[in-house]
Parts: structure tokens; sequence; C-alpha cells
């Protein structure tokens, strides 16, 4: 299952302008999602970050894999026109900078969901190197 922006955008119409993912590459509704991100210098999200040095913000990378959980969880019927708040981050760790020019490769899989609760493992690449991982929360409102 393959989502572009704008049906992303569909799905978070709260995160827009600061939709990070440009695209779902494959999905299992509910379960996981896979996703990516084409960095580029010129994107506001940077602009204030570090302005001497073009390196995506690790923060930013979370809010992207967030994001790409969040596409997996409300795209089950029952969640549909829901919203899955951001709830925290655990075990996060930066390994590689991001800079302009990569291709990001964002994976959430929901590892636990209890009630409105929902609990996911990340992971964000380029190409074969881990730039970050760790474990995330939602809970759907």
């Amino acid at each position: 299952m393959e989502l572009n922006s704008n049906q992303i955008q569909e799905i978070l119409p709260h995160r827009y302008p600061f939709l990070l993912v440009d695209k779902i590459t494959d999905m299992e509704v509910g379960k996981w999602a896979k996703g990516i991100k084409c960095v580029s210098a010129n994107e506001m999200q940077f602009l204030g970050h570090f302005p001497e040095k073009h390196v995506m913000p690790g923060v930013l990378i979370m809010e992207a894999l967030a994001q790409v959980g969040a596409v997996a969880i409300l795209s089950e019927p029952a969640n549909r026109g829901k919203l899955a708040v951001f709830g925290g981050i655990k075990n996060c760790r930066f390994k590689q900078q991001v800079v302009p020019g990569d291709v990001l490769d964002l994976y959430c899989e929901m590892i636990d969901i209890r009630g409105a609760v929902g609990f996911g493992k990340v992971v964000a690449k380029v190409g074969d190197k881990i730039a970050a991982q760790g474990e995330i929360s939602f809970v759907i409102t």
C-alpha cells in the first residue's frame, strides 16, 4: 500500500504545514508503516535550528518517524478522523547525521496498543546505515 503526500495529509491534517513524510511506501494498517523523507535544506522546518550547519535536527527525525506511525494507526477504519498525539520518546539513539540530499527511510512498528495508547519501535536509515532509532508512544483522541 502506497500513499502520496496528499493522501498522508488527509490522514494527518493537523500536521500541515509540518508534514515531514513525503511518501508511505508500504504499510500494514494498524501494525507498521514505511515511509521516506527526501531531505532538503530549504524547508522551513530547518530554518533556525542550525543556520550555520545544514543537518536535520534529531527532533525532526523523531517527528517524521512518529508521523509514519500515526499514519499506520489512523488508517484503521475505527480510527479514521481521529488524531494520534505524539506522547513521548524512550531509548532514542542518534547514530548518523542526516543532511540535505539524503533520502531518509522511516519505519515504525506498533508493538503494543492498550486502549487509546500505542507504543512503537522506530528506525530511520540513510541507505543501509541507521541514523536514529528508539521507541515512541501515541495517544489516539
